[in-house]
């Protein structure tokens, strides 16, 4: 039987991979895959990485030095991976799409509580403060919705809003037409949408796309939704943008330096980043601990993808759920 050493283990990660895993000796583990952890695959024949784990080349030689040649990540973004240092030594696979519906309707629950102050209010109603100053909000209805990115998720997004009676337009160098959906260069959806909301990967070209130059280009009073990674936006200028009032607010599920703290319980740690500090304490932030993905339907597909995956290595059968080779 081969022997999976799974890193950041969570409750709902071993009851679903324990419901679904017929032929596996799963070792779970609590921590992070690190260069300080990796040495806790010593005897497995594989490992199965999340999103915060790190897969840069120190640990991808420490694996392979332990005889690991697959690592089987329970998600769809690889950005934490270092794929030439992997190139000809260990197979990265992934779950390329779990449940992009549990993605946008996340991105769109942030809008809404968001727009309408409904963690506000129930927080406020909660002290039997019934009072309704300052939870005013905006018909969504005929406003204009901007969708970096659309893959799956983004044109999900996008489709839902319309539903709401709002336009859609979208900014993507490969083009996915849509009903209803228009496309138009980067500087004009930033200029006309009322809410932005980024449904792209994190790579070299998207880093900090949304940096102090694109967000004083951003309409005025516009939204700002991200479910998709952190690194897509300049933390400290997103800051900035809400203190001098340019933005009406910004719902974030994901937050660039979050592999320190997401996934866990650090309530009675004093805050160690100043500007998540300042995030999560501004009125007009909503912020979810990476939480998108979390439906019943999604854990069941990323667990049945990732155990199908490993099947198939281990088989010797086409990899079609490997990430791509970093030089083609």
């Amino acid at each position: 039987m081969k022997t999976i050493a799974f890193f950041d283990t969570k409750p709902y990660d071993r009851e679903n991979f324990d419901r679904w895993n017929t032929q596996y000796q799963i070792r779970y583990l609590p921590e992070k895959l690190s260069a300080r952890t990796a040495e806790l695959a010593r005897g497995a024949d594989a490992v199965c990485a999340f999103v915060n784990d790190t897969l840069d080349a120190p640990v991808i030689a420490a694996l392979y030095q332990l005889g690991i040649r697959v690592v089987a990540l329970r998600c769809a973004g690889f950005d934490n991976v270092d794929a030439a240092a992997a190139q000809e030594k260990i197979h990265i696979l992934r779950v390329p799409a779990y449940s992009p519906y549990a993605v946008a309707e996340h991105a769109v629950g942030l809008l809404l509580s968001l727009n309408r102050h409904i963690h506000r209010a129930h927080a406020r109603t909660r002290n039997f403060d019934f009072r309704l100053q300052d939870f005013t909000g905006i018909d969504l209805h005929g406003k204009t919705v901007g969708i970096l990115g659309t893959g799956k998720i983004g044109l999900l997004f996008q489709k839902i809003c319309r539903g709401f009676g709002m336009q859609t337009i979208a900014y993507d160098p490969y083009p996915q037409p849509a009903e209803g959906l228009c496309y138009l260069p980067f500087d004009e959806v930033l200029q006309k949408s009322d809410v932005l909301s980024l449904h792209c990967p994190l790579t070299p070209a998207t880093y900090h796309l949304l940096d102090a130059q694109a967000f004083s280009r951003i309409k005025p009073g516009a939204f700002l939704i991200n479910p998709s990674r952190g690194g897509l936006i300049d933390a400290q200028a997103l800051l900035v943008a809400l203190q001098e009032g340019r933005l009406r607010g910004a719902g974030l599920d994901v937050y660039e330096g979050e592999n320190a703290f997401f996934f866990e319980d650090r309530s009675t740690e004093p805050p160690a980043d100043a500007t998540l500090a300042q995030l999560l304490s501004h009125p007009r932030v909503l912020m979810t601990s990476h939480q998108a993905f979390l439906t019943e339907e999604a854990l069941q597909n990323i667990a049945q993808t990732t155990l199908g995956n490993l099947d198939a290595f281990f088989a010797g059968a086409p990899l079609e759920n490997e990430i791509p080779d970093p030089l083609s």
